[in-house]
């Protein structure tokens, strides 16, 4: 596989570590917003790029000259500055670069240790780019790779035990700061994948039939309501259920807030949690006494006995991800030879041609398809002998394609 001359792989991004919510919220990628990305991605001449937007980190991974290349198309198709995000950003390179995605790619890096729910973030922004045409076979092979590791860290590990999403966390916490909760009104706004998954575990853990669903697009929420027999209300009845209700659960993918203080009329105590990014409800809310207002941050910092034990399987995560890293590593290296394989090739075919120029004249029943049938297996049994040496001894492959390339007279491409 080849690169453009002088690109290195990144991983550049910000996450819920050193990003509060409202940070992560202006760096929040829209699904206009990467299609415009990968767009404009492609006049800066980039060949492979993956994006990730998620509720607790935002990330490019792509081949550039220069991380401020990718920096720039992801702080012109946000709200966030370049300053804002060099406050609070990483930037990994290469081998770095590869290491952060088998972390975050495997729940290592979760706010909650163990959160699976990125890996599918992570397939759905390989499918888009590849459907663009922007997923080289480093990339795909990275993220497959990634895909097994987090396979594999499932099954054999106890790492993700228990809860293992915001979604949980978010039902741990009504059920801990709640009293009589069967008896609830619960509201649940936007059914996306955490809205779906909080709504299945309320139904599991609180035994509540008081449920009731709404969603700008009312045939998404009537979906997941069917599968639990729940109550659906149309998008205009949103402001008569969050007052009738005693806890509210907002979870859409709005850019901007969509629960705000006017539209609060009720007395009574009221839970609102908000588990979208950027917020959707508005700060004001806290101005009135009876409201409790907590976001998946807050959530985030519970510490539980189910997270603790998680704990003790990090270091079988790590073994994993070590084995599978280890074997994308070793693809990369037979990559560098590929360009001396493919160029010994030519040079031999060149030989091999100008001697068929030769006996052409020098023969006058030369015997030209025999000939070319021999010296085609002869090349290629001379190249292959060539690849088996470099996969073989890749301690000094580096020596012995220098010194191929100075027998042969070779020139090749820079590969990543």
């Amino acid at each position: 596989m080849q690169q453009q001359r002088n690109t290195n792989f990144y991983a550049i991004g910000l996450s819920y570590k050193k990003a509060d919510a409202e940070v992560r919220g202006h760096f929040s990628l829209s699904e206009t917003a990467k299609i415009a990305i990968l767009k404009q991605a492609r006049t800066k001449g980039i060949k492979s790029l993956l994006l990730v937007s998620t509720c607790n980190r935002t990330e490019i991974y792509g081949f550039a000259e220069r991380p401020c290349i990718l920096i720039d198309l992801l702080c012109d198709n946000t709200k966030g500055t370049v300053e804002e995000f060099q406050n609070v950003a990483y930037v990994h390179k290469n081998n770095d670069a590869i290491s952060h995605m088998f972390k975050v790619g495997s729940g290592l890096d979760s706010q909650i240790l163990g959160d699976f729910e990125i890996i599918g973030q992570l397939k759905s922004g390989a499918k888009k780019s590849k459907n663009d045409g922007l997923l080289n076979s480093y990339l795909e092979r990275l993220v497959n790779s990634v895909i097994r590791a987090s396979k594999r860290i499932k099954t054999e590990t106890e790492l993700s035990s228990g809860a293992t999403s915001v979604s949980f966390a978010s039902v741990q916490y009504i059920m801990s700061n709640v009293k009589h909760i069967s008896e609830k009104n619960i509201l649940l706004f936007g059914t996306g994948k955490i809205g779906r998954n909080t709504c299945e575990n309320l139904v599991k853990h609180t035994k509540n039939t008081h449920i009731t669903l709404i969603n700008r697009t009312k045939d998404k929420a009537e979906a997941v309501a069917g599968k639990f027999n729940l109550l659906v209300k149309d998008y205009r009845n949103l402001q008569e259920e969050i007052n009738i209700s005693d806890i509210v659960i907002v979870a859409t993918g709005a850019q901007d807030p969509t629960v705000y203080k006017s539209l609060i009329q009720t007395k009574k105590p009221l839970l609102i949690l908000d588990l979208s990014i950027p917020k959707n409800v508005n700060e004001d809310v806290r101005d009135l006494e009876n409201i409790t207002l907590v976001h998946l941050d807050d959530l985030a910092k519970i510490t539980d006995e189910t997270l603790e034990k998680r704990k003790a399987y990090i270091p079988a995560a790590e073994t994993i991800i070590y084995e599978i890293n280890t074997e994308f590593n070793a693809w990369l290296d037979t990559l560098k030879f590929v360009p001396t394989i493919q160029a010994i090739k030519h040079k031999l075919t060149d030989l091999k041609n100008s001697e068929f120029l030769t006996q052409r004249k020098k023969l006058d029943n030369f015997n030209e398809e025999q000939a070319e049938l021999i010296s085609s297996n002869l090349i290629q049994k001379i190249t292959n002998q060539f690849a088996h040496h470099l996969r073989e001894d890749s301690n000094s492959s580096d020596e012995s394609i220098e010194l191929i390339k100075k027998i042969f007279q070779l020139e090749t491409t820079k590969n990543v």
